[in-house]
């Protein structure tokens, strides 16, 4: 009966990944689309202007919340997930900082 009932557990554990994986892939393809139809349509540096203020906002955000979870940069061992969330929040407000050319925008950061 024991081991029914962790078989169970089991697989509801493994389907609860599979979800959440299947979950993120789509949450992916559907960003790479949109980012896809704003290049073809000439509006995706129009775009990059309007998210770069909110990546670096929602970076801010990610970093303080670790912050006060005790997850702190300079603390050694496993990264939390807040920590790593905000470490792509870092690197996406970088790329959206980025105009293109390796160069970073005026203005940007403030």
């Amino acid at each position: 009966m024991r081991e029914v009932a962790m078989e169970r557990i089991l697989n509801l554990l493994l389907l609860r990944f599979g979800l959440l994986v299947g979950g993120l892939v789509a949450l992916a393809l559907l960003v790479f689309a949109v980012a896809l139809v704003l290049r073809r349509r000439g509006k995706l540096g129009e775009a990059r202007r309007y998210a770069a203020p909110a990546a670096r906002a929602a970076s801010r955000w990610l970093d303080g919340r670790g912050a006060a979870r005790g997850r702190g940069g300079s603390r050694g061992g496993s990264r939390g997930v807040g920590a790593v969330a905000g470490a792509a929040m870092r690197a996406a407000a970088r790329h959206l900082d980025d105009d293109g050319r390796g160069q970073r925008e005026r203005g940007a950061g403030r």
